[in-house]
């Protein structure tokens, strides 16, 4: 059987995952995108207490030459290392983990009884599946693919 290749975004996770640990950050997400005729390899960082200019400087300095080195991107890109800001997308199983109980916003890719954004209470995420105590009363169940986004709602509404 073959080998399955892994994307981008993977194989720069695996680089960078521990050079976040040795600077004492964690890594939040790894994103290789194009925005109109650009790409950006996105590294979000975080630590406790938040993430500073320095914090993101030291980042992208270790994780200069293990980049050359692998060369795992064949197009010229920009690199851009930051923290996930106030209102952080969860993407994955640990960012689901560390936010249970959080207020949260999702928008959804289909209106969901009529709307595509509710904000709630982040109750509970297994294996895919997000359970959220919505503002109108409702708990919703779904899986994450059926949301364009789910962010922490750190301003509690307008």
């Amino acid at each position: 059987m073959a080998e399955k290749k892994q994307n981008t975004a993977s194989v720069v996770w695996q680089l960078a995952e521990p050079l976040a640990k040795a600077l004492g950050l964690v890594l939040w997400d790894v994103r290789f995108l194009k925005e109109g005729t650009e790409w950006y390899l996105r590294v979000v960082i975080d630590k406790p207490g938040g993430v500073s200019i320095d914090d993101c400087v030291a980042m992208s300095q270790a994780l200069d030459a293990p980049l050359d080195e692998a060369d795992p991107i064949d197009r010229s890109y920009s690199l851009q290392v930051q923290s996930p800001g106030l209102e952080r997308e969860l993407t994955r199983d640990f960012h689901f983990a560390q936010f249970l109980g959080a207020d949260v916003t999702v928008r959804f890719i289909r209106a969901q009884d009529g709307r595509r954004e509710y904000k709630g209470r982040l109750l509970d995420y297994a294996d895919g599946t997000v359970t959220v105590a919505c503002d109108d009363g409702a708990t919703r169940v779904f899986d994450k693919k059926e949301a364009s986004w789910i962010k922490l709602d750190d301003f509690g509404g307008f």
